[in-house]
């Protein structure tokens, strides 16, 4: 029980800071949750030890240096890290991680796409004139 229940309050505990900043930034050595890129500020040079941390290193080659990912990559992280969860030719261990990954990728902030900050215009209001009633010979 006590194993099962470890890595949901990791993983809670590293998403509510994660939700108050408006950007990712590390102090110190990088927190490493798992293989050689997943978790907050790892980027290491070695090649990923699985799917999961594939998944961690794609996501880490789109999210620029010092802020926030774009939406679109914190997306395809959940749906890959989901892929390795449900696989059941994956270890129960590295599939529970893959789960808590996909959970903490669906919370994680993003940074605003430009299309959010594009101000956006007021559809046109077209007035249409309506035709008189006219009554229909009966068929």
């Amino acid at each position: 029980m006590n194993r099962s229940i470890l890595p949901l309050l990791l993983v809670a505990g590293l998403a509510v800071p994660a939700l108050t900043q408006t950007a990712v930034a590390v102090d110190g050595p990088p927190m490493l949750l798992h293989g050689n890129y997943c978790g907050p500020g790892n980027n290491g040079p070695a090649a990923p030890v699985d799917a999961l941390d594939a998944a961690c290193a794609r996501h880490d080659a789109c999210t620029p240096d010092g802020a926030l990912a774009p939406k679109a990559c914190n997306l395809r992280l959940q749906v890959d890290a989901e892929r390795v969860a449900d696989d059941p030719r994956q270890p129960a261990d590295l599939r529970m991680l893959a789960g808590l990954v996909a959970s903490g990728a669906a919370m994680m902030p993003s940074a605003p796409s430009a299309r959010s900050l594009a101000p956006v215009a007021a559809p046109a209001v077209v007035e249409v004139e309506s035709e008189p009633d006219v009554d229909l010979p009966p068929e």
